[in-house]
Formats: structure tokens, sequence, C-alpha cells
């Protein structure tokens, strides 16, 4: 790894004794462009879809459930193993760092080739599960079928990718994600407006960029300082797998959670607003999770910085560098809020110009931007949790928004309701959210003084 300090200057000194606020702003810089350009291209697919119709603005976002589910997976083995090299690497642990990061790739190809498997033989009762209406049914899956193919270069490519940030290696782990990202982009209007694939062509656009993207990242690992994988060093067995299951987990349940908790607003939607409702949520989900993105991108500079830390026994600078980032992290998301509160029917329709996806899309909007200042105490609470190793609380955390309070609030509050209370959901869900998380990151904080 090229050292962003003097030459002389070794990964552990780099990350011990270099000012805390300045070392996570020089780490996060990279992810948070990864971050940001990973969210576009994640909206990519739900503009350009949204030039054919809202039946197949309405597919794809049924589809990104799924997509959430690989996405799960792929971050339970990349920031399980991810946290434990990085806490190795701290104490000095080289032998343990290098069969962590093998094991965890491992066991993400082996998931991803049966999750693909088992998805493309019943995709269409997986579409239908997820809420596919008769209108939408062939979009959804012609869309699954061809990402679930993606699968295993979707969830190797979240772990070689975590497992950079870990290392401090945050630059090579920006490089891999912008080519894919970049791909992604250029190809979704070439295939999806000029080659009129509908869909489909969506779809092999993002596993297109989610391949390219795997095959840099993997070219990244081998440079410099970096942890090379090696099949030599794959050890399945109790104490890694126990490792990655404490420090993924926490990421398992915040995407596993995410994805029932879409499912279950996709089908809630579609039969209180019909296609137009379904196509709206799903244009705020992307366009709070762009907004997220930045945020999470400047976490995720503080991860490798909090782990590392910890692991040496230096708990004042993962204190001093949660509270810059809950600090920084809330006026910037505040800003954001304000914007989108302010021109709410403007960034709905740029994604579909329909009367009543942008009726549906920027209420909910609204009404989800008064909570997001807040969500940084969620996100960033959540992070330090899992990188000092604290999985239980961290699980609770990263599953409280989108699954402990989502869930019931879904079945409870469009009986109560009808639509209103499908656009209003999430917003009540991430209240409580912040007044689980507060307590929960307070007791590890106190523990550190």
């Amino acid at each position: 790894m090229k050292k962003p300090a003097s030459a002389g200057q070794d990964r552990y000194t780099y990350l011990t004794q270099t000012p805390v606020n300045r070392l996570i702003v020089r780490l996060a810089i990279p992810t948070i462009i990864s971050m940001l350009v990973t969210g576009i291209y994640n909206t990519a697919d739900t503009y350009f879809v949204g030039r054919i119709s809202t039946q197949a603005t309405a597919a794809v976002g049924l589809v990104f459930s799924v997509m959430a589910i690989i996405q799960a997976f792929g971050f339970f083995c990349g920031h399980g193993s991810g946290n434990y090299i990085s806490r190795m690497l701290g104490a000095g642990e080289t032998r343990e760092a290098n069969e962590a990061a093998s094991t965890g790739f491992a066991l993400a190809l082996i998931i991803g080739i049966l999750f693909a498997a088992v998805g493309i033989i019943f995709v269409e009762p997986i579409a239908v599960f997820i809420g596919a209406t008769p209108t939408t049914l062939h979009d959804a899956a012609t869309y699954m079928r061809i990402i679930l193919l993606g699968a295993p270069f979707m969830m190797c490519q979240f772990v070689v990718n975590n497992q950079l940030r870990f290392q401090g290696a945050a630059t090579y782990a920006m490089v891999g994600l912008l080519c894919g990202a970049i791909l992604n982009i250029f190809l979704d209007p070439l295939l999806i407006l000029v080659f009129h694939m509908g869909v489909a062509g969506a779809a092999i656009a993002t596993i297109t960029g989610q391949a390219v993207s795997f095959v840099v990242l993997l070219i990244g690992s081998t440079r410099g300082e970096n942890i090379r994988l090696s099949i030599r060093n794959v050890r399945l067995n109790r104490h890694y797998i126990l490792e990655i299951i404490n420090g993924g987990m926490p990421s398992l349940f915040r995407q596993g959670m995410a994805s029932v908790a879409t499912i279950l607003l996709n089908t809630n939607a579609g039969f209180y607003g019909g296609d137009a409702a379904i196509a709206g949520m799903s244009v705020v989900t992307r366009i709070t999770m762009l907004m997220c993105s930045a945020l999470i991108g400047f976490g995720q500079g503080y991860q490798p910085v909090c782990s590392f830390n910890y692991g040496a026994g230096l708990k004042k600078r993962v204190r001093d560098g949660y509270f810059f980032c809950i600090r920084y992290g809330t006026i910037f998301l505040t800003c954001m809020g304000i914007l989108c509160f302010i021109f709410a029917p403007q960034v709905v329709s740029w994604f579909r110009p329909d009367p009543e996806v942008i009726a549906v899309g920027s209420f909910a909007l609204r009404c989800q931007v008064c909570m997001l200042p807040f969500l940084t105490i969620v996100f960033i609470s959540n992070m330090m949790l899992q990188s000092i190793g604290k999985g239980v609380k961290a699980s609770l955390t990263s599953s409280a928004r989108n699954g402990i309070f989502f869930i019931p609030l879904i079945l409870i509050l469009p009986r109560l309701f009808g639509l209103t209370g499908v656009e209003i959901t999430q917003t009540c869900a991430d209240v409580c959210a912040v007044l689980l998380t507060i307590p929960l990151a307070s007791s590890e904080l106190k523990k550190m003084k």
C-alpha cells in the first residue's frame, strides 16, 4: 500500500499516531467517493428504467429486496472478516489476519454460488413473494434472473472491498468500486435507451459493473502491504466462523431485515396504492440511500481507525473519532434534509414524471427527511459498536431502523391509515431506532473514558 504519510511510517504508526480527525478525513475521502458513486449507480437503473414505464420502475424496485439480501451476505463475510483483520493487525497477529481474510472470501464465494443456483430455479415464485403484480411479474423475473447470475461476483466484491478498507487501504477500495460504477452508468443508457433492451439491459449493466469491480479489487489486494488472498490460508473452522459471525452479524441483520422490510413495504404499497405507489416508494428509498451513502462513507473512514486503535488499546482515539463523525455527519444530513424537503416533488419527478408517483413519493420523502439528521447517531454508533467487537449491541442498532421497529410498524400503520400509513412507517421507525441506539452507544463510550 502506498503510505499516505511519510515513507518511513508503517501501517501501525500511521493508524495510531496520526491525529484522529485528520486520519478519519484522509481515510473517508475515498470511501465517501466510493459510496456516492455506488449510490449513484444504484439509482441509475431506477432513473433510466423510469424512462420506460411506471411498471418497469416498480419491477426494479421490487428486485431491490433480493439485491439487499445478496449485499447482506457480502457485508456479513466482509465486515466479519474485516473487523477481525483490523483488530489482529493492531495487535500484531499477522498470521490470523491472513487466514481470516481468505476464509471470509471463500465463505462468500460458496454462499454466492448457492444463492444464484437456488434463486434462478425459483425466480418466478420469488418474484411473486416479494410483491410482483400481474403487470410487473415479467419485468421483475427478467431483471432478477440476470442479477442472480452475478450474485457470486457481487458478494465477493463486497468482501474484498471491506477487507481493503479495514486494512487502511481505502484508495484501492475506491478505485475498484469506481471502475464498476462508471461502467454501469455508461452501460445503462446504452443498453436501455439505444439498444432497447429494457429491464434486461439494466440488469446486464449492473452485473457487468459488479464483475469488473470484483476483478479490480482482487488485483488491488495484491498490491503493497495488503493481505494476499490464498486458498492455502482458508480455514473454515469454528474459530474463524465464529469471528466472522460476531463481526458480520450486525451487517447481516441490517441488510437482511432491510430486505424483509422492502418486501413488506412493496407489498403494502401495492395493496393500498398500486404500481404507482410501489414506484414512488422505490424512488424515495433510492433517494434516501443516496443521501445516507455519503454519511456511511464518512463512517467507513472511521471504522479502521476505530477497530485498529481499539485493538491497540488506544480507546481515547476511538471516542474522539466517534464524536468527530457525529458532529459533522449531523451537519451534512441537516443540509441535505432541508433541500429535499423543499424540492421533494422536483426530486421525485426526476426519476419518474408520473403525477401519481410524484404525489406518493413527495409526501413520503418529506416525512423521511425530518428524521434524516438524527440518523447520524444510528449509523456511526452501529459502526463503532461493530468495529470494537460488540456483536450483540451492534446487531440491535443495525437491525432497529429497518427491522425491529419497521417490520411491526409496516404491518400496523397501513391498516390504520391506509397509504398514508405506508408513507410514514419509515419515519416512525427512525424515531424508535434513535431512542434505542443512544443508551447502547453511551454504555460503551463511558467504558472508554
